[in-house]
């Protein structure tokens, strides 16, 4: 349906609820159809209506918990999860939804313990298994994370999310390999999707496929949407096979497109670092703090360069920054007082610092 049909049948259902306000199906395709336009105020509003009138309707309690987690609001988004559990606990998809709110809490126990239940009630929906799969990807358990993937597209072999996601499994296991085959299903099944064909360029780069990588990113910049990440992309990979000057201006692209953003200026400041324009890494990372002035990395980074340069007492009170915004990392201390220990040393012993 386009909007203009949408809203006929919007028009139409306000009337039919006008003469009958009772009727509890009216209510929940309503809510659908604001759904379809993307107005989530209207089906929060039609929803808390219907549960005025029904208020054990596990269908609108199931909506508003999805509603509140669509804005982030987890708290409320559970309590109505629990209201609908309560009146069915046999219902997989409350189960799953709970699992999605203890998942965004990096409540690992909890999230997997409901994802359980989701299966127990049923065994053969792909999205419990995917959800699973990412808890333990985000546990950093990449091989516990595939089999889980593995599940998921036995039961759906054209699972976008579980093939791509998959992917970047085998990505972080350097079977790069296995990730450009499951990359490359998604790109035929979904030709328009920008992120795989980067992913394809990155993982054609580690494979030592320069040609190939070069044609993906190439192409990716031609697909609709943002270039940022395709720029910085390109830019590793022009590094990577010691294409060094194109790398500055694709990095420089970068830049241009997202002036606000830090990534590319990061990665081109270090990229300066390596082959020793100190001035030039030097202005970039100031630059970085000034748009993000609470980067501990950049800082680090800063730092380094100033180490480099020879300004000691620079690189001292960047390193000092980096850990008052990051105390609890144990590498930036140790960077700060290997640094600030030679520092004493060489004034102790009267050696230009």
């Amino acid at each position: 349906m386009n909007r203009e049909e949408v809203n006929t049948k919007i028009n139409d259902l306000v009337m039919a609820m006008a003469k009958d306000p009772q009727n509890i199906d009216n209510y929940h395709r309503l809510s659908e159809l604001y759904l379809l336009l993307e107005d989530y105020n209207r089906v929060m509003s039609v929803l808390e209506s219907l549960l005025t009138i029904k208020p054990d309707d596990v269908q609108a309690l199931i909506g508003m918990g999805t509603m509140w987690f669509y804005e982030k609001d987890f708290r409320k988004s559970l309590s109505y999860y629990n209201r609908a559990l309560e009146i069915n606990p046999k219902n997989y998809l409350i189960y799953y939804n709970v699992g999605n709110v203890f998942a965004e809490w990096k409540n690992f126990d909890k999230a997997l313990f409901y994802y359980d239940r989701a299966i127990d009630l049923n065994s053969t929906n792909p999205e419990i298994y995917n959800a699973i799969a990412l808890l333990y990807q985000d546990h950093e358990d990449y091989i516990e994370a595939k089999a889980y993937y593995e599940r998921a597209l036995s039961l759906d072999p054209e699972n976008l999310t579980a093939l791509i996601d998959m992917g970047n499994v085998c990505f972080k296991l350097f079977d790069y390999e296995t990730a450009l085959e499951l990359y490359k299903k998604v790109f035929v099944l979904n030709p328009d999707n920008k992120i795989v064909a980067i992913c394809i360029g990155n993982t054609l780069t580690l494979m030592r496929e320069r040609e190939q990588a070069y044609n993906y990113f190439e192409h990716a910049l031609k697909m609709e949407g943002d270039n940022y990440k395709a720029y910085i992309c390109y830019a590793i990979a022009l590094s990577e096979f010691g294409e060094y000057d194109m790398a500055v201006e694709m990095y420089k692209k970068a830049i241009g497109v997202q002036p606000k953003e830090i990534d590319a200026q990061t990665l081109l400041a270090n990229l300066y670092t390596n082959f020793n324009f100190l001035d030039m890494a030097l202005d970039l990372y100031k630059e970085c703090l000034h748009l993000k002035p609470n980067s501990a990395e950049t800082y680090m980074l800063l730092g380094n360069a100033h180490y480099m340069k020879g300004e000691i007492e620079q690189a001292i009170g960047s390193y000092r920054s980096s850990i008052n915004i990051a105390p609890e990392n144990d590498e930036y201390r140790l960077v700060y007082t290997q640094i600030l220990d030679e520092y004493i040393d060489k004034k102790r012993n009267g050696e230009p610092v």
